[in-house]
């Protein structure tokens, strides 16, 4: 993760959709000499940043729980008032596939503006059969619509509902129906790619996770967990152990769990911006998760209650100043790790030939700009397979950052 591979003075010909090389401008210009040309102007082109971790579908947002946290409550407390998921679950249950359709598909325009080529979404506002069809059918038309790489999740178990939390025979009713009803009609319906749970106390226990999971791998789904976010459970030993593609929050693992992280090839997703929202004054160990040789990506974990945030760069400034990563570890997280939470190492989240032409092109001179002017909108542009994500006007002047670093002619 040390060595983000940064060149300078470089172009990239792009293919049919894909990275056909690597070379500097004059002597691909002459290679392809009938390719169009966009002028990148000396900014910096990354690869499309990968979003590894977003519940973007849902309904109204839940700003009057950031004054409760203020006050005092924490997120157990406010959940157990019926916020939380909770209050986005009864919310979500009442509208309709185009109305969450409506609400999504700008707030995703607007993600990808700050160079997102490729995200993925997790249902979760639900919890019944129907809703969960319903959030993963949203998640598929936006995918059809948006020229953005969309990769869904089903997570079903995001929560228990309040009427089968009345005692652990309800309990045990609600995994039955998410293995035994759900997940068959989540599989036949072939939208999402993999399974996720929230595995923490007072949600989702281990047993019931391995359970949810295992059936899951069964029915073919690939398997992402929520682990220790807030307490240790041993979340990110048992994604581990079920070979899962990502362990996701860890900001309460363990040192068993980090070593179990380090030993497997299981991502350790950290999600940066909800501590930070949240109030919290410890983030997830990545120092000592990188250290230990697991391999790390960061996201956005955009929600409603604890991340309301489509701003993906500014996840880098909080991981260079506060999960106190390097401008490599940081850009490789944002990528390269990224793809691989979502099973996609060999297809994009590398400047390499072979690999999906998902660019990012940012107004700035310098990389390290890039998590440096925190909450800024540095990106003019973005390509995922080599088509328009975000507009570029090939020649129009770089004006999103600060005018006194405008770059230069």
């Amino acid at each position: 993760m040390r060595d983000a591979g940064i060149l300078k003075n470089t172009a990239v010909a792009v293919s049919d959709g894909r990275i056909a090389a690597i070379g500097g401008a004059r002597d691909l210009r002459d290679a392809y000499a009938n390719a169009e040309v966009v002028d990148c102007r000396e900014g910096v082109l990354t690869p499309g940043l990968v979003d590894s971790h977003t519940h973007a579908v849902f309904g109204k947002p839940r700003f009057e729980e950031h004054e409760l946290r203020a006050e005092g409550l924490d997120y157990m407390e406010i959940a157990k008032r019926g916020g939380g998921i909770h209050a986005s679950v009864r919310d979500f249950r009442d509208r309709s596939e185009d109305d969450l359709y409506d609400l999504a598909l700008p707030r995703i325009q607007e993600l990808m503006s700050y160079g997102t080529t490729t995200l993925e979404i997790k249902s979760g506002y639900g919890l019944t059969v129907e809703d969960e069809l319903k959030a993963l059918r949203v998640i598929g038309r936006l995918a059809e619509r948006l020229p953005v790489r969309i990769v869904a999740t089903w997570l079903g178990a995001h929560e228990i509902p309040h009427d089968y939390r009345s005692s652990g025979e309800r309990r045990a009713e609600f995994v039955n129906l998410l293995v035994k009803q759900m997940l068959p009609k989540v599989v036949e319906q072939g939208i999402a790619r993999f399974a996720d749970v929230f595995c923490e106390p007072g949600v989702f226990t281990i047993d019931e996770t391995r359970r949810i999971l295992e059936a899951s791998r069964a029915s073919g789904l690939g398997l992402k967990l929520h682990a220790d976010e807030l307490e240790p459970s041993g979340g990110a030993e048992l994604a581990a152990s079920l070979r899962a593609v990502s362990a996701d929050h860890l900001a309460a693992i363990t040192e068993k769990g980090i070593a179990a992280l380090a030993k497997s090839e299981t991502v350790a997703t950290l999600l940066p911006g909800t501590m930070l929202f949240l109030g919290r004054s410890k983030q997830a160990p990545a120092r000592a998760l990188i250290d230990a040789g697991a391999a790390v990506a960061i996201a956005t974990d955009f929600n409603p209650g604890t991340s309301p945030t489509v701003n993906f760069p500014l996840m880098l400034t909080l991981a260079v100043s506060q999960l106190r990563m390097s401008l490599a570890e940081t850009l490789t997280a944002a990528t390269v790790n990224g793809a691989a939470a979502l099973g996609l190492a060999g297809e994009t989240g590398q400047i390499a030939p072979g690999f999906a032409a998902d660019l990012s092109l940012f107004a700035i001179a310098d990389v390290r700009e890039l998590p440096y002017w925190y909450g800024a909108r540095l990106c003019v542009g973005s390509w995922k397979a080599g088509a328009p994500c975000h507009p570029y006007e090939s020649g129009s002047k770089l004006n999103a950052r600060p005018p006194e670093m405008s770059l230069p002619g």
